[in-house]
């Protein structure tokens, strides 16, 4: 059974940072590309970040760009995006998800504001 938990989400204030991860299992994360996508109260799902199978390749939302980064630890089966410089329309959940299957976990809520 494919299973994905985000963690770290949590309230920060205005320019400030998180780091959210993802442990993965029940597949071989290895071979999959991963990304990141969010959903803002009252909103649909947007797409943030996606990492190749082995992370040499990056790409971001014009939105989120200079500010965030993906990365992946495939020894630990695991998926990072770090946030920096956070602005309150970043208020949202954030989930991770498989490219190829668009599986994805149950989220973790991230709220900028002061």
């Amino acid at each position: 059974e494919v299973q994905l938990v985000e963690s770290g989400g949590g309230l920060v204030q205005p320019g400030g940072s998180l780091r959210l991860s993802c442990a993965a299992s029940g597949f071989t994360f290895s071979s999959d590309a991963m990304s990141w996508v969010r959903q803002a109260p009252g909103k649909g799902l947007e797409w943030v970040s996606t990492i190749s199978s082995g992370g040499g390749v990056t790409t971001y939302a014009n939105s989120v760009k200079g500010r965030f980064t993906i990365s992946r630890d495939n020894a630990k089966n695991s998926l990072y995006l770090q946030m920096n410089s956070l602005k309150p329309e970043d208020t949202a959940v954030y989930y991770c998800q498989v490219l190829r299957t668009r599986l994805r976990g149950q989220g973790t809520q991230v709220t900028v504001s002061s």
